[in-house]
This record gives structure tokens, C-alpha cells and sequence, in this order.
């Protein structure tokens, strides 16, 4: 007798987002007047179990990334290869964003979604000023690496546990004990993220059914034609530029890729944040596809903070949606000066609250136009927002993978078995 086989997690994750996404949608058109369903169903049971999920997620990430990322240093043996890692991801993602913000000018271009759109919006935009390069600089070295990571500073927190790990290697049989206390715990850590990805449905269930029940359709409806440029470049990217890219640099399947990329695009779509998809993100790469801890560990987390391609997309189609508004015309330099402004912004606001408008702001500054422009589209920036964190999820994965391939340090047979990791994610 055939025992009925259990829903994978991904299922599970999609049953809670359409379930979330349906109860969201009949309580704005339905319940919207009732003060009971608005007090204790959306700003009481929805708020609470949504924001509980993303702070648990959030939770795990400082010591994951700081155990992981020490483990993975401590156990090279040739401590040159950081800088080959670095140099190759760093390089990647750039060239990546660099792409993604060109396609997203030239599809809006074609497409033209602000032109006669005679929009008028009475909200304003206060842009924060972006850090300059001097102060980008200072601040990639904790002054404070506890205040680091309680502010969550990603790239203060890598180079802490970066020099962490090469001291560790250094220090004989001291560093030896201390290397397998790390060890362990990243085995225990990497068990918590098992147990809240198991949580996931439940918690994805309650982020859709609060923002369904709050978002504005008609805003939606308003600015469709730029919604649906900003969905396509997305779309293009994540599904034909990223895999293009992989199959070329390492040969391997692009469509075992997408499949196994599910889970984490899921949760950066449900939680709008690379960071707390994070630990996500590692065990995909790691469990799924065969990348060693030594590379995922540095890779990952580095593209979480300076990996921006969704956010490059927003502020390729956004810069030319706010230039028709406005009827500015800019040329082939403008254009230029955007692709390159936006690929370099990404690095050097990492880690700045709020970074996807500051980085807009300074590219609409930069080409002349309006900040105010960036009122216009905020309506709609929620569900993009969301989209552009599963891209940026993924882009991390694929330079992941590029990597460890070109450092002998990918499974092969875990990155090519359909079912590597489903067995670590049951409890």
C-alpha cells in the first residue's frame, strides 16, 4: 500500500502566500468597514505573526553569517584565496547590476510607461544624503564589532569574522579548538534555520494577508504601465540573464539552478529582505547545490549587502518613468552616467537604511532630474519591492555557485541529485 507522500516545503510555502494573498484580498473588499477585523484580525493576529516570523528569521542572521563565515576562514589553507574570492565576487556583482540596470533602461525606453501619464502627486520625497566614499571607506572597519552586530552592519561584521577566521588558522593547536567550538555551533545554527524554515508557511501566510488587506489597487491601476516594466525586467533577468550567465561561466543546468532556488526566492519575496533570507540563502546554496561553506560563508552575506540588481532594475525603469513624467529628454551620455552611477552606489551605500531610494535619489540628482519624481512611484513599491529582493536572492545563489565552481569547491553530485537537501529540511 502506497503511503500518500507529504507536501514538499515549497508547497506548503505557496499554499500560505495564495491562502494569505485570498483572506488579504476578501477583507479589503469585503471586511474593510469592520473595526473588529481591522484591530484584531490585520493590526493584531496578521501584524504580530508576520513581524514575529521576519524578526526570527532576523534573529539568526548576525551569528549565522559571523559563525559560518569564521568557520569557513579558519579551515583554507592557502589564506591568499580570500582575496581571489573577494576579487571574483566583488567583480560579479557589479558586472551583474551593471546589466540589470542597462536592460531596465532599454525596455523602458521601448515600453515609454511615462509618457501621457500627466501624473500629479501631492506626497513629497526627502532623500537622506549618501555617505561619501571616504566615510564608505572608514565604515567598512568596526570601530565597535559588538555595536556592529547589534546594528546588524553586514560588512563590518564580515571583516570582523573575516580577520576572526584567519587568526583562528593562525593560532595552533588554541586555533584548532577554537575552530571546532565554531564548527559546532554552525551545526546547531544551521538547525534552527531547518526549524523556522518549517515555520515558513505560517508565516508567510500572515505577511500576504496583511499587505493584501492594506495595499492600494488603485494606486496599482494608476501606474500599471510602469508596474508591468519594472515585473517584465525583473523577470527577464532572474529567468534568461542569470541563467545565460551560469550555463556560459560553469556549463552547468540553469533549469536545476532555477528549481532549487525556489524555497529562498520564496522567502525574499515574503520578507522584502535579502538580509533576513540570509540564512535561507546559505543553506540553499550549501545543502542544495554543493557549494562549500568556505565560499557561501563569504559570498553570500557580501551579496546580500552589495547585490542590488532588483534595486538597479527599479532605478533604471524609474529614472526614464520620471524623465517622460516631466518631459526631460536625456541622452545617450545621461543613460551612461545613470548605468554607472547606479553599478557603484550599490557598493558604496551598502548597509545604509533605506538604501534602494537613496541610491535612486543620487541617480536622479546625478542626471538632473527631480527627487520628487520618487513620490510618484512609492504607491506601487511594496510589491516590487518584494519581487526585487527574489531577485537579488537569486543573483546572490548564481555568483555563488560561479565561484565555488571555479574554486574546485562545488558538489557536483549534490548540485545535479533534484532531491539534495529536502531531507535536512524535515524535522
Amino acid at each position: 500500500m502506497n503511503q500518500k507522500q507529504p507536501f514538499s516545503l515549497t508547497t506548503k510555502i505557496v499554499i500560505g502566500m495564495a491562502l494569505g494573498i485570498l483572506i488579504g484580498a476578501i477583507i479589503q473588499f469585503g471586511l474593510s468597514e469592520s473595526q473588529f477585523v481591522k484591530d484584531y484580525i490585520v493590526e493584531g493576529l496578521f501584524l504580530v505573526g508576520g513581524k514575529v516570523f521576519v524578526n526570527s528569521l532576523k534573529m539568526l542572521v548576525v551569528p549565522l553569517v559571523f559563525i559560518s563565515l569564521i568557520c569557513g576562514t579558519c579551515s583554507l589553507s592557502d589564506p591568499s584565496k580570500l582575496g581571489r574570492l573577494g576579487g571574483k565576487s566583488i567583480l560579479l556583482y557589479l558586472a551583474t547590476t551593471a546589466l540589470a540596470i542597462s536592460l531596465a533602461i532599454g525596455l523602458a525606453l521601448v515600453v515609454a510607461p511615462g509618457e501621457g501619464q500627466g501624473l500629479i502627486s501631492e506626497a513629497s520625497f526627502n532623500s537622506k544624503e549618501a555617505p561619501s566614499l571616504a566615510q564608505v571607506l572608514i565604515n567598512i572597519v568596526p570601530s565597535n564589532p559588538i555595536e556592529a552586530m547589534a546594528q546588524g552592519n553586514m560588512l563590518q561584521i564580515i571583516i570582523f569574522a573575516l580577520l576572526m577566521g584567519i587568526a583562528i588558522s593562525l593560532a595552533g593547536e588554541s586555533g584548532k579548538r577554537v575552530a571546532t567550538l565554531f564548527t559546532d555551533l554552525n551545526v546547531v545554527v544551521m538547525k534552527l534555520v531547518v526549524i523556522l524554515m518549517n515555520l515558513a508557511p505560517y508565516g508567510v501566510f500572515f505577511l500576504m494577508a496583511k499587505l493584501f488587506s492594506e495595499i492600494s489597487f488603485s494606486t496599482i491601476f494608476n501606474l500599471m504601465q510602469y508596474f508591468i516594466v519594472v515585473l517584465g525586467a525583473l523577470g527577464i533577468h532572474a529567468l534568461i540573464t542569470y541563467p545565460v550567465i551560469l550555463k556560459i561561466l560553469t556549463g552547468l543546468n540553469p533549469i536545476t539552478f532555477i528549481r532549487k532556488m525556489r524555497d529562498a526566492a520564496l522567502f525574499g519575496f515574503s520578507t522584502a529582505s535579502s538580509n533576513a533570507t540570509i540564512p535561507v540563502t546559505l543553506e540553499t546554496v550549501t545543502k542544495k547545490m554543493g557549494a562549500h561553506n568556505n565560499v557561501a560563508s563569504f559570498t553570500v552575506p557580501l551579496g546580500a549587502t552589495i547585490n542590488m540588481d532588483g534595486t538597479a532594475i527599479m532605478q533604471g525603469v524609474a529614472t526614464v518613468f520620471i524623465a517622460q513624467v516631466f518631459a526631460v529628454d536625456l541622452g545617450v551620455n545621461d543613460y551612461l552616467m545613470v548605468i554607472l552611477t547606479a553599478t557603484l552606489a550599490s557598493v558604496g551605500t551598502a548597509g545604509v537604511p533605506g538604501v534602494g531610494l537613496i541610491m535612486l535619489a543620487m541617480v536622479l540628482q546625478q542626471v538632473g532630474l527631480p527627487v520628487e519624481g520618487i513620490a510618484l512611484i512609492m504607491g506601487v513599491d511594496r510589491l516590487l519591492d518584494m519581487t526585487r529582493t527574489a531577485v537579488n536572492v537569486t543573483g546572490d545563489s548564481m555568483v555563488t555557485v560561479i565561484v565555488a565552481k571555479s574554486e574546485k569547491e562545488l558538489n557536483l553530485e549534490t548540485f545535479n541529485n533534484p532531491w539534495a537537501g529536502h531531507k535536512s529540511e524535515t524535522l
